[in-house]
């Protein structure tokens, strides 16, 4: 009776020209062999263009190549350093704009996706012009006594928020600039960058100097129109954090490999299929099955090398990274 299978991950030198070599909806092509020593001369750089197709598990066995010798081949499958990241919607909404094309590569936080936001921006106006009102209405009364440091402080707070959400759209545009081929983009593509590392250096430096405030021994209850502003402002953060949702941003840098959903279309949380699935491509890793009986003769650490059907001849090395 065969023994049971248990799970190799091989990372190394298999690195991927772009998400067309991607290996994500089928089985590795060839065999996961683990070798004594170094293979033989063998390419490190997949094409562009590959493709898989299914090979079929090999016996454990020993071989020669180039006067090496392997001790163990499985089927296997490709994937991205960082697994496949599966990406859905976090609220209900239609899809009004998919920015990015399967293999593109795109930076941490970038969108990916609009969905309507019409309402949600008319409650986040709406909720800005309470706050407004309400800073009126506190600025025309004396600050209790005593509070003088937390109205100052929380002041600074939203107006970092707000100076925080304003350099996001901003990058925002210039990231779509750059892929629309806009001439001049690099240079605007620094400065949003720069506005909104700045802008979050001073949201946190606030944020710090609001808690010192607050930390204040004795520290008197604000007053109605004090407590009124709290919150408007804090309405304001919700109406912002809900209009976000209608914006999917890429949660790491890496390369697009599959799109589900089409402009027009309904999305909702929890969907059967991601929205988008996201991968970092800039070294990939192989999951093989090897059989019980050969796990006692692997080690992390040993070099190994992959075999593709779609590519006779040629080797892509690697090491073991890990044993489950």
């Amino acid at each position: 009776m065969q023994g049971l299978m248990k799970p190799l991950t091989m990372i190394g030198a298999l690195v991927v020209a772009a998400a067309g070599g991607y290996l994500a909806s089928t089985q590795l092509a060839g065999k996961v062999k683990i070798s004594y020593g170094d293979p033989a001369p063998a390419a490190t750089t997949a094409p562009a263009a590959a493709t898989a197709t299914t090979a079929n598990a090999a016996p454990a066995a020993t071989a020669a190549k180039g006067g090496l010798a392997w001790i163990a081949a499985a089927p296997g499958r490709v994937e991205p350093r960082s697994g496949e990241i599966r990406i859905g919607a976090g609220v209900l909404g239609r899809v009004t704009e998919v920015l990015v094309r399967v293999n593109d590569r795109v930076e941490e936080g970038e969108l990916l996706f609009r969905l309507d936001d019409e309402e949600a921006r008319a409650r986040l106006a709406a909720a800005e012009a309470e706050a407004g009102l309400r800073k009126r209405e506190r600025d025309d009364l004396k600050v209790t006594s005593g509070r003088e440091d937390v109205s100052k402080a929380e002041d600074n707070v939203f107006a970092a928020e707000r100076a925080v959400t304003g350099a996001r759209y901003e990058l925002d545009y210039a990231l779509a600039a750059r892929r629309a081929g806009g001439s001049g983009v690099e240079q605007m593509l620094a400065d949003a960058r720069k506005r909104l590392a700045d802008a979050r250096d001073r949201l946190q430096r606030d944020r710090l100097s609001y808690a010192n405030a607050q930390a204040k021994s004795n520290l008197p209850a604000p007053n109605r129109a004090e407590s009124g502003l709290t919150a408007a402002r804090a309405n304001v953060t919700m109406a912002d954090a809900v209009l976000d949702k209608s914006r999917i941003r890429a949660p790491i840098s890496g390369t697009v490999l599959a799109i589900n959903a089409k402009v027009g279309e309904m999305v909702a949380p929890g969907g059967e299929l991601p929205l988008l699935v996201l991968g970092d491509m800039s070294v990939v890793r192989v999951k093989a099955e090897i059989d019980d009986g050969d796990v006692a003769k692997i080690r992390v650490g040993q070099k190994a090398f992959v075999r593709s059907l779609n590519y006779p001849g040629r080797d892509f090395e690697g090491r073991i990274s890990s044993l489950a």
